[in-house]
């Protein structure tokens, strides 16, 4: 949370810096030398930012991806400068401020696409679109007839999940067993940083708890699986248990 509110008072100082440029014009000196220090910059924060982001999202960790968006920030800070001075070239120099202003908006935007982010994970909520990924990859499952309900959280890099779905009554005990498995083994697929699964099994006529069956996956680093995903995970102790 910490990044988001820095990326904020950048915001707050662009915008002030670039306000007080509109009412006391300025002009800029050494242009080759500040255009040649801005791309530089804008360069070299993007592609940290880049490298941040993408590994923030690979292991799940949120306050990577928000360190992402901060030095995306000092990139776009960075163009703002460069644009100021090719403004100032062709002798328009409140082309910077104005520039200032838009990239200071673009700035707040980022603030709040992050802060969505951070808090999500501070109060163990998840993306409505993790969830539904969830029921599309459980319902997708041969023998499942209807996902009833899909919880899950963050626990810090990982997913934890809770997943009921309703089954032909008229199966046993084993072969809706088999499907729990079965569901646990897809989401193990589709859905990245899934650490902890629990499947209920209901059947049709019932829509109480007629057993469960419980995965875990205790070790598990974000890598990809090779199973047809594009992916790979390590999974170290499994158990599962069942309960009538």
């Amino acid at each position: 949370m910490f990044i988001v509110l820095v990326i904020l008072v950048s915001a707050i100082v662009a915008g002030y810096e670039s306000v007080l440029k509109l009412i006391h014009s300025s002009s800029i000196n050494h242009l080759g030398v500040v255009a040649l220090a801005a791309v530089i910059g804008f360069l070299g924060n993007e592609m940290v930012a880049v490298y941040r982001i993408r590994m923030g999202k690979k292991i799940g960790s949120a306050a990577l991806i928000a360190d992402g968006h901060h030095a995306r920030v000092d990139g776009l800070t960075s163009l703002a400068v460069l644009i100021g001075v090719v403004g100032a070239w062709l002798g328009y120099p409140i082309v910077d401020p104005i520039v200032g202003l838009g990239i200071t908006l673009m700035i707040l935007l980022i603030v709040k696409d992050s802060a969505k982010t951070v808090l999500t994970r501070i109060l163990d909520g998840i993306e409505p679109e993790k969830i539904d990924a969830m029921a599309a990859s459980a319902a997708s499952v041969s023998g499942v007839l209807k996902v009833n309900d899909v919880k899950a959280r963050w626990f810090g890099h990982e997913v934890l999940a809770d997943i009921s779905i309703t089954v032909n009554s008229n199966l046993s005990v084993k072969d809706a067993h088999q499907i729990a498995k079965n569901v646990i083994h897809r989401l193990q697929h589709d859905i990245d940083h899934l650490s902890t699964v629990q499947v209920h099994v209901d059947p049709v006529e019932e829509q109480g708890e007629s057993f469960h069956h419980r995965e875990s996956f205790h070790g598990y680093h974000g890598q990809d699986h090779d199973h047809g995903h594009n992916h790979h995970h390590r999974v170290g102790r499994r158990h599962s248990r069942i309960h009538p």
